[in-house]
């Protein structure tokens, strides 16, 4: 019965509380009793537990008894922060309301205005709710006018809860129930199922979370992925309450799941659709667009030895985080390891301490870059994930960079500081408008390079921790960009290749250079370190060479003697450069690598 069954997901800001609301949804509808009750509960990941923050969506459902009839509440937890809007836009598609979540002191941020536009794109209903009311400087009336401005909500329309303390969560689940709309679909229509998220379990395989459009699906029944083109038996189906629990069917409307004996996770396609075998099969559902990877980096094992269990510990993260891709590659420096694309640099960071964490691999990382695209001369676009792959600037024709949309909220006493940092960053603004009284929201076109490594920090430095930024692809735009290589001793250091402005080459350069100069020890010759574009050397430093004093014996006597020992010694440390190898340790490479971002330029 479709008419009792209603599809949420709360959508927020990071750290207005969504995580916090499903706890106090699922205590107040009875899914989870006094006992079992903890903290995030659906965060369920330890990295989500020690960071407070929701990586992975999850899904859930309640049951809730108003006017003798009891209704289904499917709520999908989703995270907030940017680096997995992905997995934002993936809920949405399988719901048909959203609990806009705002909280109550620090109004609407840029991530909520993001994610508002995003429901709405999906013709979502909005129920708006302002949360930590219970709070001594909680401004709900404030807040509500500046939903009012920035979104064309109604501030009667608000919903006011503490999700702390329960306050208000009664109120809320009767809005969801009057205020969203049933879900449409047909029972008795063919099977027509979204697969919209996917886990591995090591006892059952692949678990395929699904949200049922049409028709019914039973236990025992085969069923064929669409786009896969792969036909199954449904061994278990189930919905999360919030553990799996298995049932006898899932019907149209229902979120859940389906074991289907799928060995591997790569058989199953986010975004794909499960109907019957057959030629009376339901048409596919348009799916999801694969998450773009904004950001690669290099990932190698400390200890050289290390690289199969490297390679073993990225496929099982793989599994259940298909949001990351990898593929080797060789180092002349690091030696063998695997270069990987990530949807920004939080997403980096999560996945890297889940490798350190969860399988005990020390890594080394290169400097993170992105995708950058070139039109060479004969006309032909390459897309390249590393620079050590940007051809020769002669046979460059245009260098394209990524270009992002950054929506930057900022209280009004601190737009000077917002403004000056995007445009030392390159960003052209686009507009400036007024939320409330107190806050201003910058929008601002910068290349994506100068956003992933230090703006956020910069912007809430700038601004004592009040400023929030989101930011979304633009495109691609041609810049004025270069390969800058590190030459130590003539010979290139792929790992130290970096991509960056003309402008900022020097700069960069000479910094890494003179980093080198410092930590690389010194060997029996002199070693020059350089930093060069194409043969253009920009920046030198040269580390000095160990010295024995071989006039130590000649006290006294002709001068001639002391040259012609001197002389003997200059040509054996020229012999000794042709043929020595310059050791770079891997202590040296760290210094690099970590403090290979930009300069702060202010």
């Amino acid at each position: 019965m479709t008419q009792y069954i209603r599809n949420f997901c709360i959508i927020a800001h990071i750290d207005h509380g969504k995580s916090t609301l499903a706890d106090r949804l699922l205590e107040f509808t009875g899914t989870v009793t006094k006992r079992e009750m903890k903290e995030q509960l659906l965060d369920d990941l330890d990295l989500e537990r020690q960071r407070g923050i929701t990586i992975k969506a999850r899904s859930v459902q309640m049951r809730y008894k108003l006017e003798n009839q009891i209704y289904q509440l499917n709520l999908i937890d989703t995270p907030g922060h940017v680096d997995f809007h992905y997995e934002v836009s993936r809920s949405l598609a399988c719901c048909e309301g959203a609990l806009l979540l705002v909280d109550a002191f620090q109004g609407v941020e840029a991530q909520t205005v993001a994610n508002a536009y995003a429901a709405m794109e999906h013709d979502l209903k909005i129920i708006p709710v302002i949360n930590k009311i219970d709070l001594a400087y909680a401004r709900p009336e404030e807040v509500a006018e500046e939903m009012h401005q920035t979104l064309g909500i109604d501030p009667d329309d608000c919903v006011r809860v503490s999700a702390k303390t329960g306050i208000g969560v009664e109120g809320l689940v009767r809005a969801i129930i009057e205020k969203i709309p049933a879900p449409t679909g047909d029972a008795s229509k063919p099977l027509q199922a979204m697969v919209f998220d996917s886990s591995y379990d090591d006892y059952r395989g692949a678990i395929t979370y699904i949200r049922m459009m049409n028709g019914t699906v039973r236990k025992g029944q085969k069923v064929r992925f669409l786009r896969a083109g792969s036909q199954h038996e449904v061994i278990e189906m189930g919905q999360f309450v919030p553990h799996r629990k298995a049932t006898d069917e899932l019907t149209a409307g229902q979120v859940g799941y389906l074991i289907c004996n799928i060995k591997s996770l790569s058989d199953v396609h986010i975004g794909d659709t499960i109907s019957i075998p057959g030629t009376d099969a339901a048409e596919p559902l348009p799916g999801y667009d694969r998450p773009k990877r904004m950001v690669y980096c290099g990932l190698f094992p400390s200890d050289g030895q290390d690289f199969s269990e490297l390679r073993d510990a990225l496929e099982r993260l793989a599994i259940n985080d298909p949001s990351f891709d990898f593929e080797p590659e060789t180092s002349d420096a690091l030696g063998f390891g695997f270069r990987c694309g990530f949807l920004g640099l939080l997403h980096m960071e999560i996945v890297q301490q889940r490798l350190e964490q969860e399988s005990d691999v020390d890594l080394v990382q290169t400097a993170p870059n992105v995708t950058y695209e070139v039109i060479n001369k004969r006309g032909e676009k390459v897309t390249i994930h590393k620079p050590q792959d940007v051809p020769d600037p002669g046979d460059i024709e245009e260098f394209r960079q990524p270009i992002v949309r950054c929506s930057i909220v900022v209280p009004i006493d601190y737009i000077g500081p917002a403004m000056r940092l995007c445009q030392e960053r390159r960003g052209i603004q686009r507009s400036q408008e007024y939320i409330g009284t107190q806050r201003a929201m910058l929008i601002y076109d910068i290349p994506l390079a100068e956003v992933i490594y230090d703006l956020h920090d910069k912007i809430k430095s700038a601004t004592r921790g009040y400023g929030t930024l989101d930011y979304e692809m633009v495109g691609y735009e041609a810049a004025d960009l270069c390969r800058l290589d590190i030459l130590v001793n003539g010979n290139r250091v792929d790992a130290l290749s970096i991509v960056c402005n003309k402008a900022d080459a020097d700069r960069r350069g000479r910094a890494v250079a003179k980093k080198l100069k410092v930590e690389i020890e010194r060997h029996m010759f002199e070693v020059a370190v350089q930093a060069a574009i194409g043969s253009r050397v920009i920046a030198r430093e040269t580390v000095p060479a160990m010295r024995k004093n071989v006039t130590a014996k000649c006290y006294g006597g002709d001068i001639t003697r002391k040259r012609k020992l001197l002389q003997k010694q200059k040509e054996g440390k020229k012999r000794m450069k042709a043929v020595g190898n310059v050791e770079i340790s891997q202590k040296a490479f760290m210094a690099v690598l970590s403090g290979g971002e930009p300069e702060s330029k202010t």
